[in-house]
């Protein structure tokens, strides 16, 4: 079995040495922009010729991410970003936005692409989606245990990636949209603040109640070889060089089948929050799982430990095998034949030996001085000396051969790297979107929905909903869709399930807020309507979701009301008008973290900032939604809104009485001036 890939962080130049040098075999790492790590330095673009050089002439791969969401008058830009660094040879994209994918796909069909974690992967049906779609790789969301990725992995068509080590947030990756609500700062854009990190009360809670731990499976990294996963990815873009060669070295370790302890207290000295979990991975979740950056953390982190992390990448790491032929003949300069055993073979030739006056050069000495290989990234494999008797030849002269040798099948093994060719079509633009009339759709959590909401196109229920219950809700008027849960970790066949069963009464319709679902509701013919969680903020993610066969789609929340204007394609397209916006959706419910664990949760659980203001929790499907203190509200500015064709109402806290004067609000356009939110539709992102 191939050994899995260990795949390391660079956030900057500083950290490609230590990543290299201590084994890693792949490396991820950001341009200056449209990276999710916008925080790190990254790389210019003479830094990602410098660092694609020096990775591949060591046979270690360099991916790109551009894992971040793109507005429309940004792709020109990126796009030209991707045909440099195609150019260049680059062995992968990871990406999140999936009209990027959809760009990419047309413009250098042969350029791999990895799926970002960004998008909230967690099925053997979202792989699947992202294989049909052109994708080579998918990094898993990190929430899954081991039994689930076994399930996917068995039947999974493309390369699967998971997180091994690094920083765990709260929320499902992709689906966080805390950092934007409080401050305008994206993580979807790369620019999370990190609001986890601060003080959250829940009753009964420690009050960091949406911080976890450090994630750490490093130990399990052969059963997860043995499972089929084809990569081991070390989060930390941010962190300093010492980390990345510590890290990655305790996975070269694990990997080699060597002891850990040692190494893995050191990782844990240098970065750690109350230690590390593997909660997720093994299926246990809860309490233990929480931890912040504490002071005793700190105090772990000194001179002592970084300065021994140092000499982890001191010297170079000798991977390359070169297999030499030396040929010394009278009269004729000497010969150095050189390859790698990867087809680059070269032929160098020295100064023509003098006769020896006392002492002839021996076979035993070319070899000595030939075979010193260190400090490069070579070493030799085989060596074979032919020589003519008698002859003198120096060792500076056999220095310089080997030297000048190894230099030149270095520049061939670079020269080598294969560039992507890109087609010269210019990025087609769709002709400009013209809408329909508003209509009004709405979603309840439960079956309660009053008969007033019969005069909206689409009502959406949950996909647990009661057979009877849907039969009933269909014959007070109401045209009902069911939502298949945006976390459906482990309840794939499930969800086929039900969705059968709802078709036998009648009901085609389906809310589907991951490409995961999408691609279950797709599989059974079903009329799909996508939701906000799929991050849509451009022109080319609509056109890819019609493509893959969506009726429409509900645009993400973190889109200005001009942005959205400005969207063409030709698929109804839609925004949330009303609610309590979804800030996360996570596996480990904060409430977790007090001392009773679930047992102790009110059905009306919040979490509570250092302001007192709270934050609803609710809990469906296995994960919790933390939801925004106070709602989005634009009945009243509905005639500022162009280019949408419905309105979605999204009631989670409300009553029957409340929904119906929502409604009614909507209808009438009414005004509503305290306790609400405009949300991110007049002060967009960053």
């Amino acid at each position: 079995m191939k050994k899995i890939e260990i795949l390391a962080p660079a956030g900057s130049l500083e950290s490609i040495k230590p990543a290299v040098r201590c084994g890693a075999n792949a490396v991820y790492l950001g341009g200056e922009n449209f990276s999710a790590r916008a925080g790190a330095k990254n790389f210019s673009r003479d830094d990602l010729i410098k660092t694609i050089e020096y990775c591949h002439a060591r046979r270690v791969k360099v991916y790109i991410a551009l894992n971040t969401l793109i507005f429309d008058y940004e792709m020109e830009k990126v796009v030209d970003y991707v045909k440099f660094v195609c150019n260049l040879g680059v062995d992968a994209l990871i990406i999140q936005d999936v009209g990027l994918a959809k760009i990419i796909k047309d413009m250098a069909p042969q350029m791999p692409l990895h799926a970002s974690t960004q998008m909230s992967v967690h099925t053997l049906s979202g792989v699947k989606a992202l294989h049909d779609a052109g994708f080579n790789r998918v990094v898993l969301a990190r929430e899954l245990s081991l039994e689930e990725m076994k399930e996917i992995s068995k039947d999974s068509p493309i390369e699967l990636e998971v997180f091994v080590h690094g920083a765990l947030c709260m929320s499902v990756s992709g689906q966080c949209y805390f950092s934007a609500m409080l401050g305008g700062r994206s993580g979807n854009r790369g620019r999370c603040a990190q609001p986890c990190r601060l003080p959250f009360f829940a009753d009964g809670g420690n009050g960091h109640d949406l911080s976890l731990k450090d994630m750490s499976i490093i130990r399990n990294i052969k059963q997860l070889q043995s499972i089929g996963i084809k990569s081991a990815k070390i989060e930390g873009r941010m962190k300093r060089p010492e980390y990345v060669a510590t890290a990655v070295r305790a996975c070269r370790a694990a990997v080699d089948g060597e002891d850990l302890e040692e190494v893995m207290g050191e990782l844990r000295a240098i970065f750690s929050r109350s230690g590390f979990t593997d909660g997720y991975y093994q299926g246990n979740r809860g309490k233990h799982m929480f931890g912040i950056r504490e002071k005793e953390n700190v105090i772990e982190a000194n001179r002592k430990v970084f300065a021994k992390a140092h000499q982890l990448y001191k010297n170079e790491r000798q991977v390359i095998p070169i297999d030499m032929n030396f040929i010394a003949r009278k009269g004729r300069p000497t010969e150095l034949e050189v390859s790698d055993g990867n087809g680059h073979k070269l032929d160098i030739f020295g100064s023509v030996p003098q006769e020896a006056v006392s002492k002839a050069i021996s076979e035993e000495k070319c070899e000595e001085q030939l075979s010193k290989t260190g400090g490069t990234q070579f070493f030799c494999s085989s060596l074979n000396c032919d020589l003519d008797k008698g002859l003198a030849i120096s060792s500076s002269d056999l220095n310089s051969l080997r030297r000048k040798a190894l230099s030149l099948i270095e520049e061939e093994i670079i020269k080598d790297r294969a560039k992507i060719n890109v087609s010269d079509l210019d990025l087609k633009r769709p002709k400009p979107y013209t809408s329909g009339e508003t209509s009004i759709r709405a979603r309840f959590m439960t079956s309660n929905v009053p008969k007033e909401f019969s005069s909206c196109e689409f009502v959406y229920v949950p996909l647990d909903t009661q057979l009877n219950e849907l039969k009933r809700l269909k014959d007070m008027g109401l045209n009902i869709a069911v939502e298949i849960p945006r976390g459906i970790f482990g309840k794939e066949v499930w969800c086929y399930k039900k969705l059968e069963e709802v078709k036998g009464i009648g009901i085609y319709d389906v809310l589907a807020s991951n490409i995961g679902a999408i691609k279950i509701a797709k599989d059974l013919s079903m009329n799909i309507h996508g939701g906000f969680a799929l991050n849509i903020v451009n022109t080319y993610s609509l056109q890819f979701m019609k493509d893959i066969g969506l009726k429409d789609a509900e645009l993400s929340f973190e889109m200005t009301l001009g942005d959205i204007k400005n969207l063409r394609g030709d698929i109804k397209r839609g925004i949330i008008g009303y609610g309590r916006l979804p800030l996360m959706l996570t596996r480990n419910c904060p409430a977790k973290n007090i001392k009773t664990g679930c047992k102790g949760c009110k059905k009306s659980s919040v979490i509570r900032d250092r302001k007192q203001k709270e934050f609803p929790l609710m809990c469906q499907f296995g994960c919790t939604e933390i939801l925004n203190s106070v709602p989005l509200y634009l009945a009243d500015k509905q005639s500022e809104i162009n280019g949408i064709d419905f309105m979605v109402l999204r009631f989670t806290v409300e009553n029957s009485v409340e929904s119906v004067e929502i409604l009614n609000h909507f209808n009438n356009h009414a005004k509503k001036a305290n306790g609400i939110t405009r949300g991110l539709y007049y002060r967009g992102v960053d």
